[in-house]
């Protein structure tokens, strides 16, 4: 077996993934109304309530952008505030049930959209292929 140049298969990968995320993205009528800081947000509060400093944080953007966002956010309903129970001048954000609603239409087109394509342009030995390369790749997401 051959030694794998890891740059050149590290530049290769960095292309392929970052195409196929601009894909994906393009691929939901729905996520395209919103910015990717605003889909990345609404992905954050899917796992969580957060407060907007821990927002911006994960976002790595200011906390004066943040709020232009969550504010952007809650004017279309996506968002719910709530008063801290712990600490009554911090503010909770977690999605309301239409940004629930709008999350899982992002996933579900950029799934569909997924599934057509792998279908359409794999074989079934390709399909195995991308299977088994789940695994590495997210190891490679998981790796700080």
């Amino acid at each position: 077996m051959s030694k794998v140049d890891i740059d050149d298969l590290a530049s290769q990968l960095r292309v392929t993934v970052t195409r196929l995320i601009k894909k994906l993205r393009k691929e939901s009528a729905t996520g395209s109304r919103l910015s990717l800081t605003e889909r990345s947000t609404l992905a954050l509060l899917d796992k969580a309530q957060l407060l907007p400093s821990e927002l911006a944080a994960m976002e790595k953007i200011t906390n004066q952008s943040m709020s232009q966002i969550l504010s952007h956010l809650d004017e279309l309903g996506y968002i719910s505030r709530a008063v801290s129970e712990t600490d009554k001048r911090k503010v909770l954000i977690s999605l309301s049930a239409e940004g629930e609603k709008v999350l899982s239409q992002i996933r579900n087109e950029r799934v569909e959209w997924l599934s057509h394509a792998i279908a359409a342009t794999c074989t079934a030995e390709e399909q195995e292929i991308l299977l088994k390369a789940i695994a590495p790749l997210t190891k490679l997401v998981e790796t700080e």
